[in-house]
């Protein structure tokens, strides 16, 4: 068989799994943030935090509960990672310097997990355990929360509540994340991904000397890291590494994993709305986006340049053999078009036409599918765009879901998308400039360029993944990439909540025949070029100048 068709192959495949779980796990979702039920262990953690799980929320109530929950969590991560010294578990390692514990701290809460350090060498059990798996969890929830209260905005009228906060994000964990974990993890454990907490070990020879390894709870912390589009490797190689990705059928499975929630979650908005025909519009438009990004990456990867191409097959360079060019491509697709981040191969070694590709999937705003939770309210956000545009080319009022779009809705959905654009063009912009930060960048020219643009559109958009190359363990890169991070997280929901309150203080709007039909083709069709337009007309000029300009002169 050949490498091309194995790839297709694991393509199909993938489609057909996640369409096996499209249904049943939407419409879980749907009932999950519909129940009026509380369960025990619920009702406890209600208690243990004082929370009032029936008290609906304005957005602003909403905003602050948010916040406040991050803040805590910022502040809790940043203090085991400064007292890991001193807690048992700790392997031998010291604790973590204060500019890099508070990147990764704003890292992993944002669930952006970009990383600046090596893992196995610098964190022990507690912190890995104790403080970043758990942030992959609830981040995830925080990200769903959000998503469903911008739901409850177009299903709900003449009221400006959106639900509450901590029951949204104590079901989120509970009856959504753990549970698939728990059977993700054995799934994983069986495809031979290590589960202890075992020390420091030798195994081998390696280079002429031995080499050491720690082990840890893999398994539990690989699942959440991808189901919740986390992407923190407990390894530095991430998913390359064999500890945490050891075969093909895990590759397959942990890409499963990362596309599971956020394309099931339209199956959820479409349930909730009352109208599951608006649902497969948006599942229409991100399958297009995600499909093509996917064919793009492994033609770029598979083409060939030259008798070392012809002989590996396609662009081997910096991808695992067990993998090869189909597994890794899809697994990068997947990874930069949600907010996961992880990777199971080198993307500064991909053609520079595939390392564009890859990047210009965070900066679409990483919505085909997404990010869990925030694909599906950035995809809604595009999609007020799109009508909007529509409404100014036929001369009507945008409406979108019997909802009236008028000018404090565009001008929030304006601002969510002129955010994180601002964030990684200044950001670049700055590192380039100031001769300290360009010391960092391993080449030079585009491809120098690109490892820049390339950290922070990561960072920005809270994906997480990097181009490598770029030595970002300094103190400028993780102070602005950490800020960009917070900021690239919370300050758009600050513009969705306002949003979602918004809508749901309307009235609803009677459908005529002048309505604009958004669960049709047509719209889905309007909707992919709207969100290609924004993003070639915000990203291009970077574009040119890194991954463009590398392309064209290889």
């Amino acid at each position: 068989m050949s490498p091309v068709t194995a790839g297709v192959l694991q393509l199909l495949a993938l489609i057909a799994a996640l369409a096996l779980a499209y249904r049943p796990l939407g419409d879980h979702m749907a009932r999950v943030y519909t129940s009026e039920k509380h369960y025990k262990p619920e009702k406890w953690i209600y208690k243990a935090i004082g929370a009032n799980p029936n008290a609906e929320m304005h957005w602003p109530a909403y905003l602050r509960a948010v916040l406040a929950f991050s803040a805590v969590g910022v502040l809790f991560l940043y203090g085991i990672q400064r007292l890991q010294g001193s807690l048992p578990g700790s392997l031998g390692f010291v604790s973590i310097d204060p500019d890099q514990a508070f990147n990764t701290a704003a890292s992993f809460v944002a669930n952006t997990n970009w990383q600046s350090y090596y893992g196995e060498q610098a964190m022990g059990h507690v912190v890995q355990t104790g403080g970043l798996a758990v942030q992959n969890f609830v981040s995830a929830a925080v990200g769903m929360a959000v998503a469903v209260a911008l739901v409850r905005g177009f299903a709900r009228s003449r009221t400006g509540e959106l639900g509450n906060f901590w029951s949204d994000l104590v079901r989120g964990t509970l009856r959504i994340l753990l549970p698939i974990s728990v059977i993700g993890a054995l799934v994983l454990v069986a495809c031979g991904v290590i589960q202890n907490f075992a020390g420091i070990h030798e195994v081998g020879q390696f280079m002429g000397g031995s080499r050491q390894w720690n082990g840890g709870a893999v398994a539990s912390q690989e699942v959440i890291k991808e189901l919740g589009t986390n992407g923190g490797g407990y390894f530095n190689a991430n998913s390359a590494h064999p500890f945490e990705n050891p075969t093909p059928f895990s590759n397959l499975f942990e890409i499963f994993l990362i596309l599971l929630i956020p394309f099931a979650l339209t199956r959820t908005f479409g349930r909730m709305v009352g109208n599951l025909r608006q649902g497969y519009a948006i599942l229409a438009t991100m399958g297009i986006i995600w499909i093509g990004f996917t064919a793009l990456m492994m033609w770029t990867e598979f083409a060939h340049h030259g008798p070392a191409f012809d002989v590996a097959g396609g662009a081997m360079e910096g991808k695992e053999t067990r993998f090869g060019i189909g597994g890794s491509s899809i697994f990068a697709v997947a990874t930069t078009l949600t907010s996961t981040g992880a990777v199971n191969s080198f993307h500064s070694s991909y053609t520079g036409f595939g390392g564009g590709i890859a990047m210009l999937g965070m900066q679409l705003g990483e919505i085909a599918p997404g990010g869990v939770g925030s694909g599906l309210y950035g995809m809604l956000i595009m999609a007020i765009i799109a009508v909007f545009i529509a409404g100014l080319m036929v001369g009507r009022t945008p409406e979108y879901l019997g909802k009236k779009i008028g000018t404090r809705e565009i001008k929030l959905a304006a601002c969510y998308i002129l955010v994180t654009p601002a964030l990684v063009l200044c950001f670049t912009a700055a590192a380039m400039a100031l001769p300290t930060p360009g010391n960092s960048m391993t080449n030079s020219g585009a491809h120098g360029f690109s490892e820049i643009l390339y950290a922070y559109t990561s960072g920005a958009n809270n994906n997480g993944s990097a181009f490598a190359g770029l030595n970002a363990d300094t103190q400028w890169f993780n102070s602005t990439i950490g800020i960009a991070m917070l900021l690239g997280r919370f300050l758009p929901m600050v513009f969705v909540l306002a949003l979602a309150g918004s809508l749901a203080e309307q009235k609803p709007i009677p459908e005529t025949a002048g309505t604009l039909r958004t669960d049709k083709p047509l719209y889905a069709g309007l909707l992919v070029g709207t969100i290609v337009i924004i993003t070639g007309l915000t990203y291009f000029p970077a574009l040119a100048l890194g991954p463009l300009a590398e392309g064209l002169a290889s």
